[in-house]
């Protein structure tokens, strides 16, 4: 099927995966950096994309290796401000309507910088660009609005940033995998309390990190934590991992989405003993994230730069979940490590998996549907069918027929 890039750019979109600090400007990156002496391989766009954020990578490794350029200037109440402003005005560009933005606050708190600082500068970033655009928009269309999600860590070293040296070092007895459980346990707690006792749109819990030898289960206080006060959960699972991981997301964590969820049909990458039909482990899987809806946060680009396997789109695992009708969205991961926006990823999914017009709106729609959305469900309930009535007015707008090609 065919749609013009007009098109993709105009309909309401959602992207409910994407890292904070892995979808800065570059030139943004650049100027923090000179002004905070912060080193970097190259201080230009040319030669950052070149050395560092690059169209491929070897592994996921070489991928994330950006992340510590990132990460170093955004250690400040005024800069991560800028970048949350600056993301969502990049996405309002594209006619995204709605975001959830992730990322570890725990790589930001220091002697300095408090939780609340961190979380507070970046939401005073995204409500700015959200209220500068509703400001201007006409009565028929629906407003652009956002979600945070926090984000634990599975695995950390003292060297990650101040506030895990300084847990490492107030707890010289514990254990590597006591310190990850207190460090995600406590995050919990934070995000819960700033979501009670503020107006900061905490939406969601996330964990992230290797997968292999750092499981999910040793989160379960953290996420418990968070079940037990009615905010909702994501995971990434299935992106390094086999559908093992997906499953304890589900069952030890009660995931409501799954980030990733890449492997989740390949039986070769189940190791346990326990598990005597392979096939049938993952049919039933598949069949129980399909029938309860949980949705998948699928991420093409990042997993095609990290996955050496996947020679091409057609070889990702969406066209799969596309047969057995399981929620999906489609998702930037991160827009500057991976160069891509949400309207290259619908372009991209459209060209591998032959997605016609009552396909693709059927995932972008329910996108919103299985948002994390900030306010109360009667008002999402409203802004869900905003959405849909803005979006058949532009299939009328450009003539989008039933085979997908836009009329003359």
């Amino acid at each position: 099927m065919r749609y013009s890039t007009d098109f993709l750019r105009a309909v309401p979109k959602n992207d409910l995966h994407v890292h904070l600090d892995g979808s800065l400007r570059v030139e943004t990156l650049i100027e923090l950096a000179r002004d905070q002496k912060v080193t970097l391989p190259s201080f230009t766009p040319e030669g950052l994309r070149e050395t560092v954020f690059k169209p491929t990578y070897r592994d996921l490794n070489e991928y994330l290796a950006g992340f510590a350029y990132t990460c170093k200037v955004m250690q400040d109440q005024e800069s991560l401000q800028r970048i949350a402003y600056e993301l969502a005005e990049d996405n309002i560009a594209e006619g995204v309507r709605y975001m959830e933005v992730r990322f570890a606050p725990q790589l930001h708190v220091s002697d300095r910088l408090t939780f609340e600082q961190v979380m507070t500068s970046v939401d005073a970033g995204f409500r700015a660009a959200r209220d500068a655009f509703n400001s201007t928009i006409a009565a028929d269309e629906p407003e652009f609005e956002y979600g945070i999600i926090v984000t634990a860590m599975r695995f950390f070293t003292p060297q990650f940033s101040s506030y895990y040296s300084d847990l490492a070092r107030v707890h010289p007895y514990s254990s590597e995998d006591e310190l990850i459980r207190m460090a995600s346990f406590e995050l919990a707690k934070a995000a819960v309390r700033l979501r009670t006792e503020t107006d900061v749109q905490v939406v969601a819990f996330d964990l992230a990190g290797s997968e292999y030898g750092y499981p999910a289960s040793a989160h379960h206080d953290a996420y418990d934590y968070v079940h037990a006060h009615f905010m909702k959960k994501t995971v990434h699972a299935g992106e390094a991992y086999g559908p093992e991981s997906i499953f304890q997301a589900i069952t030890k964590l009660n995931a409501d989405r799954i980030g990733h969820g890449l492997r989740l049909f390949r039986t070769d990458m189940i190791y346990s003993d326990d598990v005597t039909d392979r096939d049938a482990y993952v049919r039933d899987l598949a069949n129980y994230i399909a029938d309860k809806r949980i949705t998948v946060e699928v991420c093409l680009t990042s997993n095609l730069q990290t996955c050496p396997d996947l020679r091409s789109v057609q070889d990702h695992s969406l066209g799969q979940m596309l047969d057995i009708n399981l929620s999906v969205c489609i998702c930037t991961d991160n827009r500057l490590v991976s160069n891509t926006t949400v309207t290259r990823e619908l372009e991209l999914a459209i060209e591998g998996f032959d997605i016609g017009p009552k396909q693709l709106k059927n995932i972008l729609i329910y996108g919103f549907k299985r948002s994390f959305f900030y306010r109360s469900y009667p008002e999402k309930r409203q802004y869900v069918r905003r959405i849909t009535n803005y979006y058949e007015q532009l299939e009328r707008q450009f003539g989008i027929t039933a085979s997908g090609s836009e009329q003359a």
